[in-house]
């Protein structure tokens, strides 16, 4: 297919972690860029930048999807799901929202189904490092689907396919979680301790995917993100704790009593910290093989930029708010 300049993005999932940090990226490079959202109001931050156009649409909506990619050059999709919220498939006929299978599968297909009838040429994918057709963890087994369906519209579009490893950087729901969890306890079990992560930075995430619409060598490729270094899930929760002055006891679980964790864990209200899929997923290392494709140098060290876990203390914001209370 003939590469075709892109200057009007449509972000799927733009309203997200990295959605802010590539929304962001791209208006400083200059392109329009469109945000579909089910409420304007969630992603106000985005719809006062100039560039930005907040669009109200459901996008699992076929006909709706499409008249949103009306005139876009391109389209990048990050929309994921970290935790299912939903019982899992309600029929043959119909899978729920909520499921893997409903935003990892089924959303893309819709995707690369509107894309072409609207004469869409490019599209992004987002997928995830350690997705995997045979895998224990649902999550990765929905994500290597949703990789297929980005395959098959290869006979049709142009398309790139990014699969990073746990992502960090201000915002993100992975270290500043456990941030939240040392601040409130000092003891900390931990499931997976001994799980290996390769981490990659939001930033060297966003210009992965921004470059790639200015490089045709990308398309048909699937590429791997990883930053620098290795570490274990007992490392990064020790050097969370280091960052925030915190001197904390963290007891490894092993692989039964992680089981068993992740499962109590699953009833716990609000934000889910662990689930049985998380525990599966776990079971395999989230690193890159030594040899293996990149198309950026994601190199921002952890530790170069672990600073913004203090920034987010909502400690910090105490004297601010006593002084508006005059206290």
């Amino acid at each position: 297919m003939t590469h075709k300049t892109s200057n009007t993005i449509c972000i799927l999932g733009g309203g997200g972690f990295v959605g802010h940090h590539l929304v962001a990226l791209l208006v400083k490079r200059g392109y329009r860029v469109i945000v579909p959202t089910r409420r304007r109001e969630s992603v106000k931050d985005l719809a006062v930048m100039p560039g930005v156009d907040v669009v109200e649409g459901n996008i699992h909506d076929p006909v709706i999807l499409k008249g949103l990619l009306h005139g876009v050059d391109a389209v990048i999709n990050l929309v994921g799901l970290l935790h299912e919220t939903a019982a899992g498939q309600m029929d043959a006929r119909r899978v729920e929202r909520g499921t893997f299978q409903y935003a990892h599968v089924e959303l893309p297909r819709k995707i690369a189904q509107a894309c072409f009838a609207a004469d869409v040429p490019r599209l992004i994918h987002m997928s995830a490092l350690g997705a995997d057709p045979v895998s224990h963890s649902a999550y990765q087994r929905s994500k290597a689907a949703g990789e297929d369906v980005m395959h098959e519209a290869q006979k049709h579009l142009d398309v790139t396919i990014f699969r990073p490893s746990v992502i960090f950087g201000p915002g993100d729901s992975f270290l500043s979680l456990f941030a939240n969890l040392l601040r409130i306890s000092p003891v900390i079990p931990l499931a997976g301790a001994h799980a290996r992560f390769q981490p990659v930075f939001v930033g060297d995430v966003a210009r992965a995917f921004a470059d790639a619409l200015e490089q045709p060598r990308t398309i048909g490729h699937t590429y791997n993100l990883c930053g620098p270094r290795v570490y274990t899930l007992a490392e990064l929760i020790q050097l969370t704790a280091r960052e925030l002055g915190l001197r904390r006891w963290i007891i490894p679980l092993g692989p039964t009593a992680s089981y068993w964790f992740a499962r109590l864990m699953e009833f716990k209200p609000g934000a889910k910290i662990m689930t049985r899929d998380n525990h599966y997923a776990m079971l395999t290392d989230n690193v890159c093989p030594r040899e293996f494709r990149s198309s950026c140098t994601c190199n921002t060290a952890l530790e170069s930029v672990i600073g913004y876990l203090r920034e987010q203390d909502p400690r910090r914001a105490y004297p601010q708010h006593r002084a508006r209370a005059r206290r």
